[in-house]
C-alpha cells in the first residue's frame, strides 16, 4: 500500500511553461504564425478554433480544435497524466487544453457530433468544473 500517495484521486497535471510561444501568441495579429512556429502550443490551435467558430466556419473550427486538443493530449501524457484527473485553469498552460477542449466540444455540436459534444464537455468538466464558468459556457 502506498500511504504517500494522493488519498483523494491523482494529482493535478501542471503543463510546462512556454513563453516564447505565449509571447508569440500575446503580440501576433494572426494565431496562424503562432501555430506554425510552435505547433505543438496548444493554445494558437485553441485561438485559431475560436475565430474559426465565430466566423461561421465549424467544419475549420473542429480541425482546429481537434489539432490543439490532441496536440495536448500529448503533452499531457509527457506530464504524467495517466488518462484522467485533474487539469487545473489556474495553472495558465494548460488553458491551451482546455480552450482546445471546449471550442472542440462547441465545434462537434455545430456540426451535429453530439455525442462528441456531450462526451468533450464532460471531459472538460472532470479535467476543472471550473473551467467552464472561466469560459464563460455555463
Amino acid at each position: 500500500m502506498d500511504v504517500h500517495g494522493n488519498l483523494l484521486g491523482p494529482n493535478p497535471t501542471l503543463l510546462p511553461e512556454q513563453p516564447d510561444a505565449e509571447a508569440a501568441l500575446a503580440t501576433a495579429n494572426d494565431p496562424a504564425t503562432v501555430a506554425a512556429a510552435y505547433p505543438e502550443f496548444s493554445a494558437a490551435w485553441a485561438a485559431l478554433a475560436q475565430r474559426a467558430l465565430d466566423e461561421g466556419d465549424a467544419v475549420a473550427g473542429y480541425a482546429f480544435a481537434r489539432t490543439g486538443y490532441h496536440r495536448s493530449l500529448d503533452q499531457l501524457r509527457r506530464a504524467g497524466w495517466k488518462g484522467h484527473g485533474p487539469v487545473p485553469w489556474s495553472h495558465g498552460p494548460n488553458q491551451g487544453f482546455l480552450c482546445a477542449l471546449a471550442a472542440l466540444a462547441r465545434a462537434a455540436a455545430e456540426i451535429g457530433e453530439d455525442v462528441e459534444a456531450r462526451r468533450c464537455r464532460e471531459f472538460l468538466d472532470e479535467c476543472d468544473p471550473t473551467a467552464a464558468d472561466a469560459l464563460g459556457l455555463s
